[in-house]
């Protein structure tokens, strides 16, 4: 294998190992420095017994991101405020048709299904990640983590019903949640408190990620009276030179709020029944960094 395909190759893969490392870790910049490790090792080795580069840079990618996430996850217990993963840029509704394998790629990078592969082990996120998200065969998730076929199959189902129990119930028609975001930014920039409250659920929750670096509530907001006022209230506010504009994120809409054109929030919502189930909002601006351009 000549230096030219070397690199060839693993720039074939890519996008694919990114995909891997970032429903691992929540955040771009750890995947991409993840799947940059891999990309040393794989150009370092030798490869010459490499029949099939994909399940072998997966193996790399995976292992390097158990590692990484056994060291990040120390720091998130010093995170002030809730933490959120890193929105993530997706192009879902333009390129992967709208099939069980959309919806699947869809659910394995929404904010609210990262949140709870927070509560997982490294090993559990990297089993559900590689089975639920890409069906990789148990047989080899069993070489990639060397263990054995039954211990992983043994993770792959309490991670599931861990997942399960936890998973919040919404929607994820694109359509729909558009059309609530765009209610919704139109009842709270309008001033119009009752037809805010009219899209809420009742058990809505709001959660805000700033790391103590920007304004944002450092508890979760629960209920649509406490929600519904906290927006109206930020809302009044007002955002110095605001613009709005739409996007996906994490295999749906959501809304980025610029400040004299700079990143200032990110706003996605989780819907059920025609309601607003949850507000997620990150301000954070190290995580907002890569939407800047």
């Amino acid at each position: 294998m000549t230096a030219d395909t070397v690199t060839e190759v693993f720039e074939e893969h890519r996008p694919f190992l990114t995909g891997v490392a970032y429903r691992m870790l929540g955040r771009v910049a750890d995947a991409e420095d993840v799947v940059q490790d891999a990309w040393l090792r794989w150009s370092a080795q030798a490869r010459d017994d490499v029949r099939e580069p994909r399940p072998y840079l997966v193996r790399i990618t995976t292992r390097l991101a158990i590692d990484r996430l056994r060291h990040v996850q120390a720091r998130r217990e010093a995170y002030v405020g809730p933490w959120l993963p890193e929105p993530l840029e997706t192009d879902f509704g333009t390129t992967a048709e709208d099939t069980e394998e959309r919806a699947v790629l869809v659910d394995s990078v929404s904010l609210a299904v990262l949140v709870v592969l927070e509560s997982l082990s490294p090993l559990e996120r990297a089993v559900f990640v590689l089975r639920e998200a890409f069906g990789f065969p148990y047989g080899e998730i069993a070489a990639t983590l060397e263990r054995s076929e039954a211990a992983v199959r043994q993770l792959a189902g309490r991670a599931r019903r861990h997942v399960g129990e936890r998973r919040p119930r919404f929607d994820v028609d694109p359509a729909e949640r558009r059309d609530l975001t765009e209610r919704f930014l139109a009842a709270a920039s309008g001033g119009d408190l009752d037809a805010l409250l009219r899209l809420l659920a009742p058990d809505v929750r709001l959660v805000g990620d700033s790391g103590g670096k920007a304004k944002a509530p450092v508890r979760v907001i629960e209920s649509a009276d406490k929600v519904g006022r906290f927006l109206f209230g930020v809302a009044k506010q007002g955002v110095p030179g605001g613009e709005f504009r739409f996007l996906e994120l994490n295999g749906g809409p959501a809304l980025l709020v610029l400040s004299g054109g700079k990143p200032d929030a990110v706003l996605q919502l989780d819907i059920a029944d025609g309601l607003i189930q949850c507000v997620y909002i990150v301000r954070n601006p190290d995580k907002l960094a890569a939407l800047a351009g």
